[in-house]
C-alpha cells in the first residue's frame, strides 16, 4: 500500500528553481531517508510533502488523500492528525513539562486530558523518559529533548513521520541510540517514516536512501 504518492512536484523562490519535477513513492511502515547536499532541495521537499508549503506544480497524495486540496480548517486537521514531525531543534516549550509538551497536540485534536495524558505517558515511557514526565526542557539533556519532541510528533497517532536531521545536534553515543529508535517505533507504532539527513550511517539503516541533486533524484 501506497502511504505517499507525489508526481511532478515543482517549487520556486523568485527566479531559482528548487524542485524541479520530483516523483516519488513510499510505502506504508516504510523507512526512507532522503540525502543530498546543502541546497539540494531537500528540506523544501520535505515540507511540501509535510504540507507545511504548498508547490508551483504537481499532486500529492497522503494516506489517499489530496492533501494539495485542502485549505485552511481542513489542513490544519489533517496535519495535526496524520503527520508528525521532528526537526533538527526540538522546538520544546521551555515553560511546560516534558509530559506537558507532548500533551499539546492531543489537545488541539480535540482529545480529553485523561486520554492525552494517558497516551503521552505511555510514549514516555517507551523512549525511556518514565522518570522525566514532569521535568522541564532546561532539565534535559540533548537526546532526552529529542526524544520528548518525537512522544509530541507521535501522540495522535500519525501515519506519516518526517524527521529532518533529527540527530544533527547530537553525540554520536546519543544519535546511534535515536537511530535505533526511530525503526523500534516503527515496528511498534507502524509510522511510515521520511527521514531528511547527512548521516550515511543512518540513511544505511533505511529501507531505501534517496539521494537528491539540484532539486531531482538521482
Amino acid at each position: 500500500m501506497q502511504m505517499i504518492r507525489a508526481n511532478g512536484i515543482e517549487k520556486s523562490f523568485s527566479t531559482l528553481k528548487v524542485l524541479k519535477g520530483i516523483g516519488l513513492e513510499i510505502g506504508k511502515s516504510e523507512v526512507v531517508s532522503i540525502m543530498g547536499a546543502s541546497g539540494a532541495g531537500k528540506s523544501t521537499l520535505l515540507q511540501i510533502l509535510g504540507t507545511l508549503s504548498t508547490p508551483d506544480a504537481g499532486t500529492l497524495l497522503i494516506d489517499g488523500t489530496d492533501v494539495l486540496s485542502l485549505r485552511g480548517d481542513a489542513l490544519a486537521e489533517f496535519r495535526n492528525r496524520r503527520i508528525g514531525f521532528v526537526f533538527q531543534f526540538h522546538h520544546l516549550l521551555p515553560e511546560f513539562t516534558a509530559l506537558e509538551n507532548v500533551m499539546i497536540p492531543a489537545f488541539i485534536a480535540g482529545r480529553s486530558r485523561k486520554d492525552a495524558e494517558a497516551s503521552a505517558k505511555e510514549l514516555l515511557t517507551d523512549l525511556g523518559l518514565a522518570e522525566r514526565f514532569s521535568h522541564k526542557p532546561s532539565e534535559l539533556s540533548g537526546g532526552e529533548q529529542q526524544r520528548v519532541a518525537i512522544a509530541r510528533a507521535l501522540i495522535n497517532n500519525p501515519a506519516v513521520l518526517f524527521a529532518d536531521e533529527p540527530s544533527g545536534n547530537l553525540d554520536t553515543k546519543t544519535k546511534d541510540e535515536l537511530h535505533r529508535l526511530f525503526f523500534a517505533l516503527r515496528d511498534k507504532y507502524g509510522q511510515t517514516i521520511v527521514i531528511v539527513t547527512h548521516d550515511p550511517d543512518l540513511a544505511a539503516m533505511c529501507d531505501r536512501s534517496l539521494y537528491m541533486v539540484d532539486g531531482v533524484f538521482v
